[in-house]
């Protein structure tokens, strides 16, 4: 697989969606939980991406329970979860795991197209420590969490 849009992902209803839809966007693509200490940042999340999708900006959100079993639920409970708290309306994607053999192939990519990009082990017990972002192939990872904030002038380098 040369690029992200290469991929084929499942939403949280669970349909496929082409990842080639997204060709031409600035890709923001981070991996949440519902249950952790930066559960918060949903709510800079859908601000950036109502401030900025109109210009380019496609932030694809990505559930995974590897990171201290803090996204537990279902897709219907993560779904009602993110718009009933936060308002989240960027694109949201079935449960993955980012690390480990059953390592989503998705996420596989990032670590090996990102340079320095590692997600943290499984066994750690903490959060998920990079998000990704780019427009075409320039793949590179943001230090740990960082809030939205902070990368919005990154982000609009790239619109």
């Amino acid at each position: 697989m040369e690029t992200v849009h290469g991929f084929t992902v499942d939403d949280l209803g669970g349909h496929a969606v082409e990842l080639r839809r997204f060709e031409g966007k600035v890709l923001l693509i981070v991996n949440t939980a519902s249950k952790c200490g930066f559960t918060p940042q949903y709510a800079g999340l859908e601000a950036l991406y109502e401030q900025l999708q109109p210009r380019g900006l496609e932030i694809l959100g990505f559930p995974c329970n590897q990171f201290g079993k803090q996204e537990p639920g279902s897709s219907d409970e993560i779904a009602t979860f993110c718009e009933r708290n936060y308002g989240v309306r960027f694109p949201m994607f079935s449960k993955v795991d980012v690390n480990g053999k059953n390592a989503s192939p998705l996420f596989e990519h990032l670590k090996n197209e990102a340079p320095g990009s590692s997600a943290p082990r499984a066994s750690s017990g903490t959060s998920p420590s990079s998000w990704w972002i780019a427009r075409a192939r320039s793949w590179r990872a943001t230090p740990p969490t960082p809030p939205p904030e902070e990368i919005r002038a990154d982000i609009e380098k790239l619109l």
